[in-house]
């Protein structure tokens, strides 16, 4: 959730390809929604797509990690030694 400062409004330039600036007008038209709307909503898509690409491809390293160190360190005991022994493989 976001608090009320972070919801208030701050004015920024842009280009935008002439194609998708019509498109934009179009659905405005279409759906009676504000241009700014449009573009915002847009944009909150793209940074959630991106974020949850990133969480993926950071849990898809770690399973594989942990399923390396599972294979080759059979004689670890605990999930702590796993991420002692992962800790220590970073440095």
């Amino acid at each position: 959730m976001h608090n009320i400062s972070q919801l208030s409004k701050q004015q920024v330039g842009l280009r935008l390809p002439r194609y998708l600036v019509d498109e934009i007008d179009e659905l405005s038209r279409q759906f009676s929604i504000n241009k700014t709307d449009i573009i915002t909503e847009a944009i909150s898509s793209y940074i959630k797509e991106q974020k949850a690409l990133l969480f993926y491809d950071d849990f898809d390293k770690s399973c594989k990690e942990l399923k390396s160190a599972i294979d080759t360190k059979s004689d670890l005991r605990s999930l702590d030694d796993l991420i002692d022994e992962l800790e220590d493989s970073d440095s």
